[in-house]
């Protein structure tokens, strides 16, 4: 497999978290997971040669080569397989919880652990989109249309300067802030930061904060010999049950398993 980085436009630099363009040769062995462990950002997935499949534990969904595909923001791990065993090249950009909200204009609570073609969440605006990107050729244009595509969304919405505050907090603290300091700095009470957060992050500040901590932890070890239980650990979490009751829930098994499983789908992309 091969994956290429692509920068952001400036004004989008905010709002998205990375750029890919990932190329294989064919489907993965069998006994790799291709696993993707939650991350707290919402996908774009373009599938531009081959097809994939991914599902979540109850959610499968087929994406189609030339379609757009939108992953919302999940807390629980993704399956994701190549459709055909054939050479397969996609795009993929993912978004930082802010930005979301602001460039896909609905709730994002309706998107949660779920995975739709972009057509049947916003209708003609995807359709037209996706019909555009099959009429180019070179996947740098394809990407500059689809970056242009955004910022035209982005100027067409307005930020929530309290979730915004609130996902500065969680994420500038790696996750370690606790929802009763957000009430201190805010002076809106959990119930109402949740309802918020629900409607425009898809997450409660509880769930994104673990999120957000466990990958701080997840990223740094992914490809360090997968030891999942150096000192670092208590750095994130309270003591050794409650990262493994975290690793369990995102990832679905427990460390020591996990650590002897083949997973080179999920570990790309946190290289480089």
């Amino acid at each position: 497999m091969k994956l290429q980085l692509i920068e952001p436009r400036a004004e989008l630099k905010p709002f998205i978290g990375k750029i890919w363009v990932l190329e294989s040769n064919g489907r993965l062995p069998e006994d790799d997971m291709k696993l993707i462990v939650p991350n707290g950002m919402v996908k774009l997935i373009i599938p531009v040669k081959n097809g994939l499949i991914g599902k979540y534990e109850k959610w499968r969904h087929r994406s189609k080569e030339g379609s757009i595909t939108l992953i919302g923001i999940s807390d629980t791990p993704a399956i994701v397989d190549i459709e055909h065993d054939n050479p397969h090249c996609n795009i993929g950009i993912e978004f930082y919880a802010l930005g979301a909200y602001r460039l896909f204009h609905l709730p994002q609570f309706e998107l949660k652990n779920k995975i739709f073609d972009l057509e049947d969440v916003i209708g003609n605006q995807a359709r037209h989109l996706s019909e555009r990107l099959v009429n180019i050729e070179k996947i740098e244009e394809k990407i500059e249309v689809i970056q242009s595509y955004l910022i035209s969304q982005l100027s067409r919405s307005t930020p929530d300067l309290v979730v915004d505050y609130c996902l500065s907090q969680i994420v500038g603290t790696k996750g370690l802030i606790a929802v009763n300091e957000l009430e201190r700095k805010t002076g809106f009470s959990s119930r109402w930061l949740r309802e918020k957060f629900t409607d425009k992050v898809g997450l409660s500040p509880k769930s994104i904060s673990s999120v957000i901590r466990f990958m701080q932890f997840y990223e740094a070890n992914a490809n360090a010999n997968m030891d999942f239980f150096k000192n670092e650990l208590y750095t994130y979490f309270y003591d050794q049950a409650h990262f493994i009751k975290d690793f369990k829930r995102f990832t679905g098994m427990a460390p020591s398993k996990f650590m002897k499983t083949d997973n080179e789908f999920g570990h790309i992309f946190y290289k480089g």
